[in-house]
Parts: C-alpha cells; sequence; structure tokens
C-alpha cells in the first residue's frame, strides 16, 4: 500500500570489492568508481548498477574514455535504446546518439539565456527510463548539470498543495517540433503526481520546457500552480549538481528526476552525447485502498 507522505527506500545492493559508491548528496547521486564501461558489464554488476541507479537516482561515472558504440552498448544492458525523434544527431552516428549542443541549441532557440527543468520525452505515452550522458567538449569551467529528486519535492509540499495536485493531468506539448520532422501523435496530458513503476515512489511530474499546462484548467490558474511548483523545485535541499570533467558520464532515472543544465559559460561551444534507454511503463497514478 502507497500513502502520499511515505517514501519507499530501496535497499543497497552488495557492491562488489571493485565497485565503489561515494554518494554526492544525502538524498541522492552518487559517483560509481571501479567499473570500465568501455567493457560488456558482468550481469551482476549490470545489477548492481541498476539497484544504485533505484536508490540514488543518479550515478556518475569518471574517467570513462568510452566511444559512441560503448556508449549504445552500456545503454543496452538496461533495455532497448530510445529514438528520440526531434534531437540533433551527430554527424556519422549511430542511431540513438542524441547531439546536446550548445551552438544547436542557440540556433534553434533565439535569445536564449537560460534553460529549464525537464524530464525527457514526457511527451510521449512511454517516455524513457534513463538518460545517459557522456562530456564530449566541457568548458574549462562551469556548464554543470543539476538534478531535482521528485519524489522528495512531492515529499515536502504542503498538505493543500498536495490535496491540490494529486487528481491533476499535466499537458506536456511538444507538438510543434514533432510536426517540424513528420510525427503525429496526440498531445499528451500525464499524472501531474506519478507512481515510479520499480520503487511505488509518488513524484511530482513536470516538465518546463513543455509549455505546460493543468488539462481543464483557466490558463492563468494553470500559470500561478506550475509556477508554485517550480519555487519548490528550485530548493537546493532537493538538488544535486555535477560539475563535467573529461570522460565523465552521467547515468540518471528520467522518471524519477527533472534536470537542468546551467548557461553559465558565454559563447563556449559545449556538446554532450546523449543516449536514452526505453520504457514500456505509462506514467500513472497508483492509490491507496480505501478502508471500510
Amino acid at each position: 500500500m502507497h500513502t502520499d507522505n511515505a517514501q519507499l527506500h530501496v535497499s543497497a545492493p552488495a557492491v562488489t570489492e571493485s565497485l565503489r559508491v561515494r554518494r554526492l548528496q544525502p538524498r541522492m547521486g552518487a559517483e560509481i568508481s571501479g567499473l570500465d564501461l568501455s567493457t560488456p558489464l558482468a550481469p551482476a554488476n549490470r545489477d548492481e548498477i541498476r539497484a544504485l541507479l533505484l536508490r540514488h537516482k543518479v550515478l556518475v561515472f569518471r574517467d570513462q574514455p568510452i566511444t559512441r558504440q560503448q556508449h549504445l552498448a552500456f545503454a543496452r544492458a538496461f533495455g532497448d535504446i530510445y529514438l528520440h525523434p526531434t534531437t540533433a544527431k551527430p554527424d556519422g552516428a549511430e542511431p540513438g546518439i542524441d547531439l546536446i549542443s550548445a551552438v544547436e541549441a542557440r540556433q534553434r532557440v533565439k535569445n536564449l539565456r537560460f534553460g529549464a527543468w525537464h524530464t525527457d520525452t514526457s511527451w510521449d505515452i512511454r517516455p524513457a527510463l534513463g538518460g545517459i550522458l557522456r562530456a564530449i567538449h566541457i568548458p574549462e569551467v562551469g556548464g554543470d548539470t543539476i538534478w531535482v529528486d521528485c519524489a522528495a519535492v512531492y515529499a515536502g509540499l504542503e498538505p493543500d498543495l498536495k490535496q491540490t495536485i494529486d487528481s491533476l493531468h499535466l499537458v506536456h506539448d511538444h507538438h510543434s517540433a514533432l510536426q517540424k520532422v513528420g510525427r503525429h501523435q496526440p498531445v499528451v496530458a500525464h499524472p501531474l503526481v506519478r507512481t515510479h513503476p520499480e520503487t511505488g515512489e509518488l513524484l511530482l511530474y513536470v516538465n518546463f520546457l513543455q509549455n505546460p499546462s493543468v488539462l481543464g484548467w483557466d490558463r492563468v490558474d494553470s500559470d500561478a500552480l506550475i509556477e508554485r511548483l517550480r519555487r519548490e523545485i528550485t530548493r537546493p535541499e532537493y538538488q544535486v549538481r555535477v560539475k563535467w570533467e573529461k570522460g565523465s558520464v552521467a547515468f540518471w532515472d528520467n522518471r524519477a528526476t527533472l534536470h537542468y543544465a546551467v548557461q553559465d559559460y558565454g559563447d563556449f561551444p559545449r556538446v554532450m552525447e546523449r543516449v536514452l534507454v526505453a520504457s514500456d511503463d505509462v506514467p500513472h497514478r497508483v492509490r491507496a485502498p480505501s478502508i471500510a
């Protein structure tokens, strides 16, 4: 049975002698060492990493100069590759490699000054399970990525706000971008509070990049609620900030987190490459059975 204020904790896996875990923040984030991502994952290590991902939500691997093929192979250990239809692709890359480029973003979005808190592919019926991001060309200082623990955010909301949002659905609108690439699908609305399909945690689920709106609400009231939630998300207590280094790889649970790319590096041509892991889960809310 799931309750609104209860957070289910995933038991820590039995870590092998070679695999070391250093927590980054009390709530979320861990650096994993003792593993070479350029070689195939042994089943035991794969299962450990999966369990660590559920527990810490963001995993960082340092000093991993992997190739695109190795990047894809690591992702495939956790599921099928999600092929994103609108993200730019690096020249000559295999399907599944997404280009996350500061230059490309500036060309696509005029007057781009700041990023936005978001979860990848929330516009889809079955959003991606996770993302694996690899540093390619990074500034000497700056360009960090921040992740937010959406379970902690929800658990910390005032009871009146929880009651307000518990039965709402939020529209995730990526329609215009999808139309440009010839993909036609209805605009999707997902529960504003979803249940994590593996941990059972209740998660705030909102994508501030996609013109979010509350289904059935007046736009003014919807915008006011979304802004209130955005303020909650910006609390540092719910966040972990990752500083990128050459050879860094980050693997995050896309269902349980939001992330934000900090744009504090001026005109530097920051380049990352991303692979998304697909999921069969449709965001849903599991409610506790009523007691007669």
